[in-house]
């Protein structure tokens, strides 16, 4: 970006063109207290030097297995130990993931993503998505998984099904977390994206809003995805959607202005990273969403339903993209090793999963 730019009234904007792993905490609560209009218009400028400004990736979720999740995760439906009268499912069959995934590019999707309600897949479970994974890919379609965490060789195994992302989120700042999740560490979130990464595939991680958290939290949920050794190539932002029987069923919505904000600061620390409107956009009109594009977001769940939840069908999303003059992105080139020959022998989750 131009040197002139740090006279907008927003922080730091002469740096807008470089990637930066070296945020400083202040700098993120500097970031998120700037005037609204300088922030947007900030991660606006930040937004077109990397990304087509009209362009928007579009990913459908499928639950591949949903309910009976041991984690006590406060937002989550799917918890065993809470009644939010979601009922178990076993893993689907091949066939009928494959099915739903070719609806999926016959509307428009690039990603298929899938997900399982899982503190951490079992070996057997694995080898089915494991095929389910080169039979999707196999139809042109990137694709992403969420199965919990992953030890180096889970990892390392989807990587060589042909995965492309893999999605674990962070869900909030480690300070917060014990408030929300006590059966699995922050830490223990941090080594599977490590062991992710380790292996060759691509991240997804992002957070919640909504969760109770302080506007320090949010500050430093953003400071921790700027910080990694690098930024995930997807970053989804979840507005809590609250359901009844989970603790959070009554907790207040989320400021539509603050989630703009925290939109604009994703873009402006990460700036070559896809930023999603995920969870919870149901819930938002059209000129929010509107104002979050301008913030930066460049990608959308497409759909009926996200997991568990309502999501905006499919008709909406092409005439709100009309009306924006939005364009879907186009899949990207395969990549040029069959997943099949890789060697490798082996719609209902949380509303906040992705």
């Amino acid at each position: 970006m131009h040197s002139d730019h740090a006279s907008n009234g927003a922080p730091g904007a002469a740096r807008d063109a470089g990637v930066r792993h070296d945020w400083t905490l202040g700098e993120v609560r500097e970031l998120l207290a700037a005037p609204f209009a300088d922030l947007v218009f900030r991660a606006q400028q930040v937004h077109r030097t990397h990304h087509d400004p009209n362009r928007v990736q579009v990913s459908t979720l499928l639950s591949i297995k949903t309910g009976a999740c041991p984690e006590d995760c406060a937002y989550c439906p799917q918890s065993v130990r809470y009644d939010t009268g979601v009922e178990r499912e076993a893993l689907m069959d091949v066939a009928d993931v494959v099915a739903r995934a070719r609806a999926a590019r016959a509307a428009g999707a690039t990603r298929f993503c899938m997900g399982a309600a899982y503190r951490s897949p079992k070996t057997r479970e694995l080898q089915s998505i494991i095929t389910m994974v080169r039979e999707v890919r196999a139809l042109g379609l990137e694709t992403c998984a969420t199965l919990g965490m992953l030890s180096a060789d889970q990892a390392l195994a989807l990587k060589q099904a042909g995965l492309d992302y893999y999605n674990h989120n962070l869900d909030t700042s480690a300070g917060h977390y014990e408030k929300i999740i006590t059966t699995r560490t922050y830490q223990a979130r941090l080594d599977t994206l490590a062991h992710v990464r380790a292996a060759g595939l691509k991240v997804c991680c992002g957070g919640i809003l909504g969760l109770g958290e302080s506007d320090l939290d949010r500050a430093e949920l953003l400071h921790t995805l700027a910080t990694l050794p690098a930024h995930p190539e997807s970053v989804p932002i979840n507005q809590l959607v609250a359901v009844k029987g989970t603790p959070l069923a009554d907790a207040p919505p989320v400021d539509a202005l603050e989630f703009v904000r925290v939109i604009a600061v994703a873009r402006i620390l990460m700036p070559k990273s896809h930023v999603r409107l995920s969870a919870g956009r149901s819930q938002m009109s059209d000129e929010l969403q509107a104002l979050c594009f301008l913030a930066g977001a460049n990608s959308i769940f497409y759909g009926e339903k996200l997991l568990t939840t309502g999501n905006p069908d499919t008709h909406h999303d092409l005439t709100l993209f009309e009306r924006l003059g939005i364009r879907p992105e186009t899949a990207p080139a395969a990549a040029p090793q069959d997943s099949r020959e890789s060697g490798c022998a082996r719609s209902k989750i949380s509303p906040a999963a992705r």
